[in-house]
């Protein structure tokens, strides 16, 4: 879908991997297997900190530093560029930080972990999902579901006022769905940065992109590409006053997009930023 008009610069690829894309950008691509029932509308621990959730998220998240960066490195090649724009905005981060990327592969949260290096993130995440069966992966590393209902809403917030407060780092893909292998942009929906400003937390743009085997990977013929993930510099999200709260807001989701389309070797994208 749309994959016609986009431009690369040298040394990316859209990787040709036999996927049928739907129409909408929004749509998404796969719809996990109904595994179990969970209510998130009702009384349900948004914020885990119970001795089991705590147990869960160490381990996870230890199985990932010690064993899946190592992986990722194995399978995917994956190359790691503009860490220095964390080293020297190390005061704008101090209070926490929004990471953005696009959302592009099943391990891709991991590659964003992998980019920032040894950082625990907290994420909203669909609720759906949490009825399949990576849900005590999803909540391991994580993933707050997204609820529907005003009571419940309140939690969701609240759970995300203490990280906050913590100045824990936060992660989004406002794309909102994962198409696997996709290389273009998707428009990106407002509620990532409307949060941003809320939390008054600057965004860290990191884009997930691709590039043909070559090496080793290249003589053992494997199939997928090999993954660059690349970091921009920090946008501030203090408004300084000529805008209203909403055209701010978009003000952040067109730099925020421009900044990934940018970083992924995008010379023209196929979608506008705007997602809703």
């Amino acid at each position: 879908m749309k994959m016609q008009n986009l431009v690369l610069e040298e040394g990316f690829i859209a990787p040709e991997m036999g996927i049928e894309y739907p129409e909408r950008p929004d749509e998404p691509l796969l719809h996990p297997e109904r595994t179990r029932e969970v209510d998130v509308e009702s009384d349900y621990p948004f914020l885990d900190r119970s001795a089991r959730g705590r147990l869960l998220n160490f381990a996870i998240y230890a199985g990932i530093f010690c064993i899946v960066f190592l992986l990722n490195k194995i399978l995917y090649g994956i190359r790691i560029e503009g860490r220095e724009n964390l080293r020297k905005n190390r005061a704008l981060l101090k209070n926490g930080a929004m990471t953005v990327a696009n959302h592009v592969h099943r391990w891709d949260f991991i590659f964003v972990l992998q980019a920032v290096r040894w950082r625990r993130m907290w994420f909203p995440a669909k609720a759906e999902n949490l009825e399949s069966g990576d849900a005590p992966l999803i909540r391991g590393v994580g993933g707050i579901p997204i609820p529907k209902t005003l009571a419940a809403t309140r939690k969701f917030n609240e759970a995300f006022n203490t990280l906050h407060a913590e100045k824990r780092w936060l992660h989004v893909f406002p794309e909102s769905c994962r198409w696997n292998y996709y290389a273009p942009i998707r428009p990106f929906k407002l509620g990532a940065f409307k949060m941003a400003h809320r939390y008054q937390i600057p965004i860290v743009p990191v884009a997930i992109s691709w590039r043909a085997p070559s090496g080793i990977w290249r003589l053992l013929k494997v199939r997928h590409p090999l993954v660059t993930v690349r970091i921009g510099e920090p946008i501030p999200t203090e408004n300084p006053g000529d805008l209203s709260k909403n055209d701010f807001c978009r003000d952040l989701r067109k730099k925020a997009h421009d900044s990934l389309c940018t970083l992924a070797g995008i010379r023209r994208n196929v979608w506008e930023a705007e997602g809703d």
